[in-house]
């Protein structure tokens, strides 16, 4: 009888857990944010899951070549230096001034474009 009661309660605290934790849902995938909108695990990160968070976290309804531009270097960037890039290395490496990444990226480029390519949040300026 305490086993039940154990099992029960577990159950319970799981789902009080998992209802705690922000998800967003599209197209049969299921993916876990933080409260700003950042993947949990980055390792989910694939194109399906740049366009539900650029949709669904950034109002971003579709992704252009100019968008997928700006996503590839940062997350080549980080992939390779375990960072998110400088403002400046955004612009020079993709030949977009600021000025086009924020009307890409509303929410600019270190809490937009680096949300949709799947990085974490990053710690100060990109």
């Amino acid at each position: 009888m305490i086993g039940l009661w154990y099992v029960i309660i577990a159950r319970f605290k799981a789902k009080i857990e998992e209802s705690r934790m922000p998800f967003i849902e599209g197209k049969g995938k299921k993916l876990e944010v933080n409260e700003e909108g950042f993947l949990i695990n980055p390792e989910e990160w694939n194109t399906e899951a740049a366009e539900l968070l650029a949709r669904e976290e950034e109002g971003i309804q579709k992704l252009t070549e100019d968008h997928w531009k700006v996503i590839h270097y940062i997350r080549g960037y980080y992939q390779e230096k375990k960072l998110a890039p400088m403002v400046r290395k955004v612009c020079k490496n993709t030949e977009f001034q600021l000025k086009y990444i924020y009307e890409l990226f509303p929410s600019g480029p270190a809490k937009g474009a680096c949300k949709v390519a799947g990085l974490p949040k990053p710690d100060g300026c990109v």
